[in-house]
């Protein structure tokens, strides 16, 4: 009988410590990684590896997939990108702790700040759980196609101590931050994998209430710092307005230092405007060559926004004549938008009647919006922009725009580079994700059901930065080991992203050659026949997750050996 469940045969290994390829054979055995070497013994069964990459699974730090976890097992659009591990809980919203009185209250938030939208989150969710140990104990019930683990969302903590106090940003007094450090406290000794806040403007509930955690003040976050200090685990994840003037990575750094614990944030670049992104590394290489630690997460290409008739927004949907007609079902709605006279009348409606609607604007920004294609493009120049396009046909651009839109019998969907996208092109955020102290992030997995379809980042980076691009690409090892290794080891996973006996097998085995992004798709899959958006890949031959195909040829095997994780994992005895 073998002494291997399964052996990866004849592949291109990287191993995600970012060193040179290896050809070399991959055997597991009960769950882990027992040998690497040529000419292995055969296991109980083989993956046929020869002309493809085998890589870590990848661990995917920015998820918001807290809802999910509690009515689905297998995490799309993740799982289908290669992730084996995602950490969820992140800006600060999430569901537990929470008293039965404020559900709603939980709910609007991630329905404003995600885009989970309410009736989903209301139907989905059980809530069999009161506390964040108790929601842990939920997630340790139920099995998943990859593992899974959370921070101690800050808003939640906040709601639950203060009451309407903190929901309406109050501050906090000493005895709430002590409550609240208890709390904190507990939750890292239940398995929590740190605490993640909030204090960007952008994050409001449904109901246009900005975040409870936004006006925290530098107090209260310092006793939260120090509470990961005393307790010796778990990870900050902040998103604070650091590209706002006058802001810079001085409070990130003290956090760092009080907790003495990993603290990472969100960072980019604007489409235009002073870019401070040069700034925010300089300010990371101090404070990491300080001994503080500190990871910025960028995303991999623009934070792109979906448009259509069928999604949340389109260009036109502030309108009188688009909201008329909104809530018909599509081919209904599609119908009236192609009647001459409705498409005359809102072409010439004003598309923002209230100023403090940013979206009604932002979703009108021509110069940065595009037909995506198939396969899809992210990175076009201005001349197939929308306006580049209408300049050429003679065309306003809302002409355009809306032409498009209602084009097919579903409408064609377009995309809005919002972020990361200056002077036209990516070359910003390849700087960005080549530096050391800055991790690939930020997809959102679970989040934005109907305007953002991210999640496939890990994809994206593989096939656009690893392969694809004329200029500035990125070594492939590199790559591998920051999709894996790098965030592992920044949310203390020290047992994952690394192809070495005694390591989990979570792992990759990729058609490098073949791989590719599909068009985003819309599904009604949620609770309640709730909407998202999925993308889909060509190219990854098997997924494993503790050494269980997840995948086989991009489709589900079935099988779920994903668990929740409570908190940091040391390194196997055996490495």
């Amino acid at each position: 009988m073998s002494d291997y469940d399964l052996v990866i045969r004849g592949g291109t290994v990287l191993d995600g410590g970012g060193g040179a390829p290896q050809a070399v054979d991959v055997a597991v055995a009960n769950g882990v990684i027992a040998a690497l070497g040529r000419d292995l013994p055969a296991g109980r069964e083989e993956i046929d590896a020869r002309g493809l990459l085998v890589t870590p699974g990848f661990v995917d730090v920015h998820t918001h997939y807290d809802g999910h976890v509690t009515w689905e097992n297998r995490l799309q659009p993740s799982s289908s990108h290669g992730v084996t591990t995602a950490i969820m809980g992140n800006c600060g919203v999430g569901f537990a702790p929470c008293r039965p009185q404020d559900h709603d209250t939980l709910i609007r938030l991630m329905d404003g700040v995600e885009d989970i939208p309410f009736p989903v989150l209301a139907e989905g969710l059980s809530w069999n759980w009161e506390s964040f140990p108790q929601y842990l104990e939920v997630l340790a019930s139920r099995r998943y196609d990859m593992d899974v683990g959370g921070y101690l969302p800050h808003a939640a903590l906040r709601v639950y101590v203060m009451g309407e106090r903190g929901a309406r940003r109050e501050p906090a007094t000493a005895d709430d931050i002590e409550r609240m450090c208890e709390l904190l406290e507990e939750a890292l000794e239940a398995g929590a994998m740190g605490i993640g806040t909030s204090r960007t403007l952008f994050h409001r509930a449904s109901d246009g209430t900005p975040i409870p955690t936004l006006d925290a003040t530098n107090e209260e976050l310092l006793a939260l710092a120090r509470t990961l200090r005393k307790a010796g685990k778990g990870v900050f994840q902040i998103v604070e307005d650091v590209h706002l003037p006058g802001k810079d990575v001085s409070v990130l750094r003290q956090l760092a230092e009080a907790s003495g614990r990993p603290l990472t944030f969100s960072m980019g670049t604007g489409n235009s405007g002073p870019q401070i992104w040069p700034q925010l590394l300089r300010g990371l290489e101090e404070a990491n060559a300080a001994g503080i630690t500190i990871k910025g997460q960028v995303m991999p290409r623009a934070i792109g926004m979906m448009l259509g008739v069928e999604l949340t927004l389109n260009p036109f949907y502030t309108t009188e004549g688009y909201r008329e007609v909104a809530d018909l079902p599509l081919a209904r709605r599609l119908e009236a938008l192609r009647d001459p006279g409705r498409r005359a009348r809102i072409l010439a409606e004003p598309t923002d009647p209230d100023p403090a609607l940013v979206l009604g604007r932002m979703v009108r920004n021509f110069d940065y919006m595009f037909q995506l294609g198939d396969p899809p493009d992210y990175e076009q120049p201005w001349e197939q922009s929308i306006a580049g396009r209408a300049q050429a046909q003679g065309c306003s651009a809302a002409e355009l725009a809306y032409d498009l839109m209602i084009e097919g019998e579903r409408g064609a969907v377009l995309y809005l580079a919002m972020a990361n996208y200056a002077d036209g092109s990516l070359d910003a955020v390849g700087e960005i994700l080549r530096h050391p102290d800055v991790l690939p992030g930020l997809g959102d997995g679970g989040a934005h059901s109907s305007t953002i379809c991210d999640g496939s980042y890990s994809t994206f980076a593989l096939t656009h930065w690893g392969r694809d691009r004329p200029a500035g690409r990125i070594a492939l090892p590199e790559l591998v080991h920051r999709l894996s290794r790098a965030t592992a080891l920044t949310m203390g996973l020290e047992d994952r992203g690394l192809l070495a006996p005694g390591y989990k097998a979570d792992i990759n085995v990729i058609d490098f050659d073949r791989l590719a992004l599909r068009v985003p798709e819309i599904t009604y899959d949620l609770p309640g026949g709730g909407r998202r958006l999925v993308q889909r890949a060509e190219g990854y031959v098997a997924t494993l997750v503790n050494g269980v195909p997840v995948y086989r040829n991009g489709q589900a095997t079935g099988a779920l050996p994903g668990q929740l994780i409570r908190g940091q994992q040391g390194a196997p005895q055996t490495a």
